[in-house]
């Protein structure tokens, strides 16, 4: 049986793809209200989403370059959505 893999849907910049590949595995969400990515602070997500930037590197990137891009998009990324209130302690 020939077997295809899915191909992720074209991305219009590193920063996206960096974002799709976090979003996929699972390192980022969106907050539910405002749409802002927030961090998930999941040490084994982190992991597949660098695994997967050095494995699938978009076109003209290297591994290395990839891996970077993705590191740079996470640590842009807070915990925290700006718009939300603070929640009381």
């Amino acid at each position: 049986m020939l077997m295809t893999k899915e191909r992720r849907p074209a991305i219009r910049t590193l920063r996206g793809w960096a974002l799709s590949v976090l979003q996929e595995a699972g390192a980022i969400h969106e907050c539910e209200e405002h749409g802002w990515a927030k961090d998930r602070a999941d040490p084994h997500a982190r992991e597949h989403a660098l695994d997967i930037a050095r494995q699938e590197p978009p076109e003209g990137l290297s591994p290395d370059q990839a891996v970077g891009q993705v590191r740079e998009v996470l640590h842009s990324i807070g915990d925290t959505c700006p718009e939300c209130p603070p929640r009381p302690d």
